[in-house]
């Protein structure tokens, strides 16, 4: 059985013309921006099970004439019933005005949860979308720079998903290093299979080291349920010391290895994680990614300023940044087979061989340091 998914959201920058609470609003007021989500398309091919449909579409937002295009799907997955239609008009409305997805949002799902069908082909395309859901929900993660804050300010965001037998657990988990923490029992159980799991590979990436949960001591909530007071430790080299004291780069690739375990083994899952490279020793972060790309099941998306990915990552896995907004990334083209991509990216920035530039050249000679006084200036007091 093979079935192939395409999901288009197209997003763009849009003024946001509602004015502050307690203000005026004028012409020359200063004009915020929003995030716009627009023209939402899903469509899909699926060959199994003694059948076989070519791709094509099942959910198109563009036609403002209908709540979305094909008239024929909305009508599989909905009817005729003007009640509905009239609902789902309102919530495609406010999820535009909230720059939320209309073809995901709770109002969307509802109605098509709530529908009574038995028709095969409802089923179907039902499924479909559940199964989008389901992949946004517990297979997709996507990791910001505000991970790399925490860690800055001494909290260990702990992203995860693993299972255990029949049970499982999916999320993330915002740990204190400064001092002990307070957990739940649920969490507690979950916390200590996650490091269980993370330290089989944790000690191959930095040899020797591992971390554990220290326990110290049960204690009540504030809602009243029991829970655990613990600190996470890091144990080298016979020695345990508080997490907080190992540098952000291991803390960083901490946050995140449980992440990189289930990507590894799991082809469904696709992480996402913007400048991964803060913190993390240059050799090592090549190394991570030399493995995950040769033997990873799953799919990485990142973006770095580090170069030691043009060294370890196949050309074909690497898109560059333009200073062109309106064609914002570029593959190198006139690549050979025995040129170093590091090397070939640098010559680009002084030759600029490509079709965009990728890097806006600065003039030394306008850079001009400020000039500390000699003792012969004479000072204003």
């Amino acid at each position: 059985m093979k079935n192939e998914s395409l999901l288009r959201i197209l997003i763009e920058k849009s003024p946001d013309r509602i004015p502050p609470q307690n203000t005026n609003a004028t012409d020359d007021a200063e004009i915020n921006y929003r995030v716009q989500l627009y023209d939402e398309v899903l469509g899909y091919s699926y060959n199994g099970d003694g059948r076989r449909i070519r791709k094509g579409t099942l959910i198109d937002t563009g036609n403002t004439q209908l709540i979305f295009a094909p008239e024929s799907k909305y009508e599989l997955l909905f009817g005729k019933s003007g009640e509905v239609y009239q609902r789902l008009l309102v919530a495609k409305a406010m999820t535009a005005a909230f720059s939320r997805s209309f073809i995901f949002s709770r109002e969307f799902l509802s109605e098509l949860r709530g529908q009574d069908n038995d028709d095969p082909e409802f089923t179907f395309n039902r499924n479909i979308l559940e199964r989008m859901v389901q992949y946004g929900n517990i297979e997709l993660f996507v990791i910001g720079t505000d991970n790399s804050g925490m860690i800055s300010m001494n909290a260990l965001p702990l992203a995860f998903k693993y299972r255990h037998g029949n049970s499982g657990a999916v999320g993330n988990a915002m740990i204190p290093l400064n001092g002990p923490s307070e957990i739940s029992d649920d969490a507690y159980t979950i916390i200590n299979d996650v490091v269980e799991d993370m330290n089989i590979v944790l000690t191959q990436i930095v040899p020797g080291l591992t971390i554990s949960v220290q326990d110290l001591g049960p204690t009540l909530l504030k809602s009243g349920a029991k829970g655990h007071m613990i600190q996470l430790m890091a144990d080298k080299n016979s020695k345990k010391i508080p997490l907080k004291y190992e540098s952000e780069g291991i803390k960083k690739i901490i946050s995140v290895l449980q992440l990189f375990i289930v990507m590894y083994n799991n082809a469904s899952i696709t992480v996402a994680i913007d400048e991964l490279d803060s913190g993390i020793f240059e050799y090592l972060l090549g190394e991570l990614l030399r493995i995950l790309s040769e033997k990873g099941k799953g799919q990485m998306i990142f973006t770095s300023h580090n170069l030691r990915s043009l060294e370890t990552l196949d050309r074909g896995f690497i898109a560059f940044t333009t200073i062109n907004p309106d064609n914002r990334y570029l593959r190198l083209t006139n690549i050979k087979s025995n040129n170093n991509l590091r090397d070939f990216y640098f010559r680009d920035i002084v030759l600029g061989e490509q079709s965009e530039e990728v890097y806006e050249s600065t003039n030394n000679a306008e850079i001009v340091m400020p000039r500390s006084h000699s003792h012969s200036e004479r000072r204003v007091r």
